[in-house]
């Protein structure tokens, strides 16, 4: 089963670190997923621009689309990044997800099994 593992953190944490402690949290990160991309468990990876560069596309009252500069929900944490595995088992993926809270402290992670829609080729 795929399953994607949304990353959520409060945006003025990560975005107050310094580049040395992005840099320690990326590597305590990469220490997870190394070996799982060993083994063939992870798919793409994402970590995506603060809110301040989302643009947000939603449908108005008259049913027209309404463009706003920003993100959507007005939220504590907002959505850092994203994660796909390849796993067997829910308890498969739960473990990995221990291991990425454990490197990053604060975060908080959604997982959520995917089911397949259309195979893209963006990034390959």
């Amino acid at each position: 089963m795929l399953y994607a593992v949304l990353c959520y953190h409060n945006e003025a944490v990560t975005e107050a670190w310094t580049q040395a402690e992005d840099d320690a949290v990326i590597g305590r990160l990469m220490a997870v997923q190394e070996p799982l991309a060993r083994q063939g468990k992870v798919g793409p990876v994402a970590r995506l621009m603060p809110t301040t560069a989302a643009t947000t596309l939603r449908q108005g009252a008259g049913g027209e689309p309404l463009v706003i500069d920003g993100p959507f929900a007005e939220t504590k944490e907002q959505l850092l990044g994203f994660y796909t595995f390849e796993c067997e088992s829910l308890e498969e993926v739960l473990a990995i997800v221990r291991d990425l809270s454990d490197a990053n402290p604060g975060a908080t992670y959604e997982v959520r099994p995917i089911r397949r829609f259309k195979p893209g080729t963006a990034g390959s």
